[in-house]
């Protein structure tokens, strides 16, 4: 860092050098300040905890099947009934704890219309857990 020569005084340009020593001094305690309060936000007790082996009672809800034939007729677990009995076994199965999931099985050439009433009255009785089963082995 050249602050002066001993060519002429009057032709004195401008500093353009930035001093990075008062940086490195900060730096260099914020570091030290860091480095010392570290240890003490990781302070913890050791305590000595009682050992149990006990494995989680997992228990799945159930599941309903609902089959939808190509001519609209209602498979509720494999039996058929009538779209007014369908309500009243949603309502059934909706009061369950837990409440048993609904796996709808609709023929591909089903209507949409006859699907989507059954979904409503699912809907409408208090079946929120909802699916579609499909298979995934077959391509059209």
């Amino acid at each position: 860092m050249a602050f002066g020569g001993f060519d002429s005084p009057s032709r004195q340009a401008p500093l353009a050098e930035i001093n990075v020593v008062p940086l490195v001094d900060v730096m260099l305690v914020l570091l030290v300040i860091f480095i010392v309060t570290a240890p003490l936000l990781t302070h913890s007790v050791k305590i000595d905890l009682p050992r149990a082996s006990s494995s989680p009672n997992v228990t799945r809800p159930e599941h309903v099947q609902l089959g939808i034939r190509e001519d609209g007729s209602l498979h509720w677990n494999g039996t058929p009934v009538a779209m007014e009995e369908l309500e009243s076994h949603f309502s059934a199965a909706a009061m369950q704890q837990p409440q048993p999931e609904l796996h709808i099985r609709a023929d591909r050439a089903v209507r949409y219309e006859r699907v989507a009433q059954a979904m409503a009255a699912a809907a409408k009785a208090g079946l929120v857990r909802i699916g579609f089963v499909t298979d995934p082995s077959r391509q059209p």
